[in-house]
């Protein structure tokens, strides 16, 4: 039984969605960031990123408590304004490649978290889960939800359909083509409608967002220990996520491109992979793989393609179908001596949105030796991992949509 509430959100003004909306902090170049920052007072960045305002480098408490405090002047300035009825919020985006997602916005409860309701398939490293936690608890808010993924649902996709077929409060394009939609749902019965079809299911799945989940959580414990008066009911027992049934789910690969063979020859190498995988030579013909089980090779300007011997190779749980698992351990640890998927700087990661010429073309550069392309995984896989407690290898998934922060915001009180 999931629990899902509503929650009155912090929102900007309708003029001004569009200027403070961002991507995630991380997923811009220091030179775009500082152009948004120059030219944009009102990008959400400025309160991510306090120290642009005093042209220094702010980090640990001292960055958390100055991005406190700028988000409480866009408050004070009316820039963010805290709806007075509780909501869910219905938030569409329609990407340059036409591509359209549709959930809702609401409070995921911290206690599913802890239970399995809300399952994960990604393993999350500590020291993040705690420094993101104690960011969090001198913050006060979530500006960017955790996306987690539900059986599709009748009822909540007409309650859906008849909300997005009213004008929008907010709708905006970006840079990237891509435009944006929020709508409120404040009418108690329907409210208590979609509240209900989530008490229903059993479980729902994160697909992106790990660490921010594990850390609300991490939070809600503590706020829980030193709240005498705990009731369950306190806003810190929840966390702000975006919901989307799993038919709307896309699920890209993460290609993986090598700086060396671990001291082999191209010749030798090829060999090693011959005892997993028989192996066919494209030349100079761009290769994908178009199927599960089946690999892409690039190496010293030809591509070869790399199908998986499965006599050989055992499946004997979910993570066992999964290609970048099998990836790992038929070729990248056994044979490149490439262990810790986190750490070595011998490997790194470019998702499928890059297409495999991206692969190509880093590889002709001479930055790395040898790129491989992988099938993309599907919900169904992911679902199988968490549901046998397994997780996954890191970068196994790049999942749409991405979310921008700023749109709505979601307070903790004590």
């Amino acid at each position: 039984m999931a629990t899902i509430k509503p929650f009155k959100a912090v929102r900007p003004t309708r003029d001004k969605v569009g200027l403070i909306a961002s991507r995630s902090y991380q997923s811009y170049t220091p030179e775009e960031r500082d152009s948004r920052m120059t030219h944009n007072p009102y990008s959400f960045l400025h309160i991510v990123n306090p120290g642009y305002k005093y042209q220094k480098v702010i980090s640990g408490e001292e960055r958390y408590k100055l991005v406190r405090n700028r988000y409480l002047e866009f408050k004070e300035d009316d820039i963010f304004i805290q709806d007075q009825q509780t909501s869910y919020y219905v938030y569409k985006i329609v990407n340059r490649e036409q591509e359209s997602f549709c959930g809702i916005v609401a409070a995921a409860s911290a206690e599913d978290y802890e239970n399995n309701v809300i399952k994960k398939h990604e393993d999350t490293i500590q020291d993040r889960e705690t420094t993101f936690k104690e960011y969090l608890r001198t913050v006060g808010f979530n500006a960017e939800p955790v996306l987690l993924t539900y059986p599709d649902n009748d009822l909540i996709t007409s309650i859906i359909k008849n909300t997005v077929a009213e004008r929008a409060e907010y709708e905006f394009t970006t840079t990237y083509r891509d435009t944006h939609y929020l709508w409120q749902i404040n009418q108690p019965e329907i409210l208590r409608q979609i509240e209900k079809e989530f008490a229903a299911m059993e479980t729902i799945y994160i697909a992106d967002g790990h660490h921010r989940s594990a850390s609300s959580y991490l939070l809600s414990k503590d706020l829980k220990e030193e709240n005498s008066n705990h009731t369950g009911t306190e806003a810190y027992n929840f966390f702000m996520s975006y919901l989307i049934p799993e038919s709307e789910l896309r699920i890209y690969e993460f290609n993986r491109l090598i700086k060396d063979l671990n001291g082999l020859t191209k010749e030798e190498f090829l060999i090693r992979l011959d005892e997993w995988f028989r192996i066919e030579n494209r030349g100079i013909e761009v290769y994908k793989p178009s199927k599960p089980h089946h690999f892409s090779l690039y190496l010293e300007g030809e591509f070869y393609s790399l199908y998986l011997r499965k006599t050989i190779y055992e499946f004997n749980t979910a993570l066992d179908s999964l290609d970048a698992h099998i990836l790992f351990k038929t070729i990248l640890e056994p044979i490149l001596n490439i262990t810790d998927l986190r750490t070595d700087d011998r490997i790194e990661y470019s998702h499928g949105k890059n297409d495999i010429v991206y692969v190509k073309t880093k590889v002709d550069s001479g930055e790395f030796k040898a790129g491989f392309g992988l099938f993309p995984a599907t919900v169904e896989q992911m679902k199988n991992i968490a549901d046998e407690g397994l997780t996954m290898p890191p970068k196994s998934t790049y999942i749409e949509p991405k979310l921008r922060s700023g749109i709505t915001i979601y307070e903790f009180e004590k």
